[in-house]
């Protein structure tokens, strides 16, 4: 079977192809490979600029050419890496000899041996992954996370005004402004964010236990741990881990992980929010003409988007998790555990991704039935009870609570009217009662 979109494993790359594809330039082998090359020719560049003896007469106008290895890097080149690793069983040193096959098409032969100098693969691994997880969140996961949240934003504006019946436990509550729940969302999302910037994108280099040790025996006068951390600090843009054994210890790519998933988190709950909302009439849902919603019930437009969304988001969960929780425990100085799962970084990035566009798709198709919402607080005119028992609590009346209980927890139904009586039996002054008799169920949201 050729692999087309039918035929593979994973929706992702499947059903949602369309939805992904923005991820592979970071997440796919062809990425990795290429970042991979970046980190290895930029790491020579920075050998010839301390200058090493034996790289003192290297050309620096050269530089560009080498750079365009990585920059022009292509699918062609990728499947070369490929070929030479089905020889060396090794996908690093598969890189190393491609980029030394490039050095020798140069005329650069004799400098080749600098290439992957004193490093083992996890100088390159943990350098080349944390850097296109970061270019993946700066690119892709930060522009859909702002879609949602500016649609978020105009929403909370354009709803500011329609009150709406809170729920507690499922139960008619004090009521708010829809505009205000939307809020809610939108200043935890802000949050969560917040705390995900302040985290590095931190990356290991240092040889095959961390401690410079081959590059200290053949160049003891150079100060290999400054070298390190000026390398990947300006050269990659990352955080230079220090001290580690021969991987990175993972504990800020963890808590990554973990922020992103706390977002995707919120995300459920306001997928969850709205679903409720639409079940009771909250909202209609445009049509798009031709659509079905169900096989066999004609009248159902279904709230499938959320429902997606929140699928996704429970996939992407489960695998941030199991990274957040996986990575940072090795054995000693160093297991292999961490290489597969580190392959499989882009599938939570993917479910994340396709859920933000389906969260977008929801709210985009919301119809504000206002009708629902002015109905629902007109049959519950027993949440002013509280601000009734407030005022004459207020006033110093006699056991305010224990009379808005008897009048409200008994099995005739609380109308405006009522409640209308009751306060025009209160023994208080009239002034007192104009108040109370203001308070109606769609005024009484609060600040």
């Amino acid at each position: 079977m050729s692999l087309t979109p039918l035929s593979s494993i994973s929706p992702i790359d499947g059903r949602y192809r369309n939805k992904t594809e923005s991820l592979g330039n970071y997440f796919s082998e062809e990425a990795l490979i290429k970042y991979r090359v970046q980190v290895e020719i930029e790491y020579f560049i920075a050998l010839c600029e301390i200058p090493l003896p034996q790289l003192e007469d290297f050309d620096s106008n050269l530089f560009d050419s080498l750079r365009k290895i990585y920059t022009e890097f292509s699918s062609k080149d990728a499947l070369t890496v490929k070929e030479i690793e089905k020889t060396t069983n090794h996908d690093v040193k598969a890189v190393e000899y491609f980029i030394k096959e490039k050095f020798d098409a140069l005329g650069l032969g004799k400098h080749k041996e600098f290439i992957h100098f004193g490093l083992t693969s996890q100088d390159i691994n943990n350098t080349a992954i944390p850097l296109s997880i970061k270019e993946a969140m700066n690119d892709v996961y930060v522009p859909a996370y702002f879609e949602v949240f500016e649609k978020l934003k105009a929403l909370v504006e354009e709803w500011q005004a329609i009150p709406m019946l809170a729920r507690t436990h499922g139960q008619p509550a004090s009521p708010t402004r829809l505009g205000k729940e939307v809020d809610v969302f939108v200043e935890r999302f802000k949050q969560q964010f917040d705390l995900l910037n302040d985290i590095p994108s931190a990356a290991k280099f240092g040889g095959a236990t961390g401690n410079f040790n081959a590059h200290q025996v053949a160049y003891p006068a150079i100060d290999w741990k400054a070298f390190g951390q000026q390398f990947v600090q300006e050269k990659l843009g990352l955080h230079h881990s220090f001290p580690t054994t021969q991987i990175e210890h993972y504990d800020h790519m963890g808590a990554l992980f973990d922020g992103l998933k706390r977002i995707n988190t919120i995300l459920i709950d306001l997928n969850r929010d709205l679903w409720s909302y639409i079940s009771m009439d909250y909202f209609k849902q445009k049509i798009k003409k031709g659509e079905i919603g169900s096989s066999a019930m004609p009248h159902k437009v279904n709230p499938i988007d959320f429902e997606n969304s929140e699928g996704n988001l429970g996939l992407a969960n489960a695998l941030f998790e199991h990274l957040s929780a996986k990575l940072p425990i090795s054995r000693l100085q160093r297991d292999l555990t961490d290489s597969t799962v580190l392959r499989n970084v882009g599938v939570p990035f993917a479910h994340t991704l396709i859920a933000f566009k389906s969260t977008l798709k929801g709210l985009s198709k919301l119809v504000l039935n206002r009708e629902r919402f002015e109905a629902d607080l007109e049959d519950n005119w027993a949440v002013v009870a509280e601000a009734i028992q407030t005022i004459l609590r207020r006033e110093g009346y006699p056991n305010p609570y224990e009379a808005l209980k008897n009048l409200t927890r008994t099995n005739e139904k609380i109308t405006a009217s009522s409640i209308a009586t009751f306060i025009e039996d209160l023994d208080v002054s009239d002034p007192i009662k104009a108040e109370l008799k203001k308070i109606t169920p769609a005024n009484y949201t609060g600040v």
